[in-house]
């Protein structure tokens, strides 16, 4: 498979994003129990509240280093510390910047997938991330065939079993990234048209201006991120 080549770096200590810069970040949620107490003294009482609804430890600790990273990043970019990073959420409960922020033009989205987390951040663009494990399916091909377009369908249905879990999860992802970047809700997932074969980078065969990458950050994993507008140039950060 073709895939955007790109090296993951430490971030600088100031931090320029212009509007023709997109920063993705790879977050470790696998993290120090000091460093979670730290990530969690910065969370707001209601992402507390949260964290301590999983049922599971390890899900309550990958939540806690997914938004305190999160908090990390977007004040660095604010000049502000994590802790007075504020947020609202729209409809579907996607999280944005608070209004006190909105002159920043900073617009960011957040996936995670098991132990590992994509932040995208851009200037005044729309954008989504989705990241997958790639995890063995039993009924893949039914939810292939549930939701994806009958021409994606078939090119999955012929495929070895192993091409089948990596090209189903790049569809699912490259589709799920449009759909976090305009807003719109899963029950769209269908409608959205993607061209990829196993040796070709995706397309998006959509009306309007956007841009697809697809990533592998690390091994067993797929991901996409679909900002709109072209133009773009991507950097990357290790958080």
């Amino acid at each position: 498979m073709n895939t955007f080549n790109h090296f993951w770096l430490p971030a600088p200590t100031n931090l320029i994003l212009s509007s023709d810069d997109v920063h993705i970040w790879k977050i470790d949620l696998i993290q120090p129990e000091s460093q979670l107490q730290l990530f969690r003294e910065s969370l707001s009482s209601d992402e507390i509240s949260r964290a301590e609804r999983f049922y599971f430890p390890e899900h309550s600790q990958r939540f806690i280093a997914g938004r305190g990273s999160l908090r990390t990043i977007l004040g660095s970019y604010l000049g502000v510390e994590p802790a007075q990073v504020e947020f609202e959420y729209q409809q579907r409960g996607k999280p944005i910047l608070a209004a006190k922020f909105a002159d920043s033009g900073l617009l960011f989205n957040l996936s995670h997938s098991q132990d590992l987390g994509l932040c995208g951040v851009s200037y005044q663009r729309l954008i989504g991330v989705d990241l997958e494990y790639l995890r063995p399916m039993s009924d893949l091909e039914n939810l292939a065939k549930r939701f994806f377009l009958p021409s994606e369908y078939e090119v999955i249905k012929f495929l070895s079993n192993e091409q089948k879990q990596q090209v189903f999860f790049r569809y699912w992802t490259c589709k799920e990234a449009y759909l976090k970047a305009t807003g719109d809700g899963l029950v769209q997932l269908e409608k959205i048209e993607v061209y990829l074969t196993p040796t070709a980078p995706a397309q998006l065969l959509l009306p309007g201006d956007w841009s697809l990458q697809e990533l592998v950050p690390a091994d067993n994993f797929a991901a996409a991120v679909v900002v709109a507008n072209t133009g773009i140039s991507f950097q990357f950060w290790q958080s």
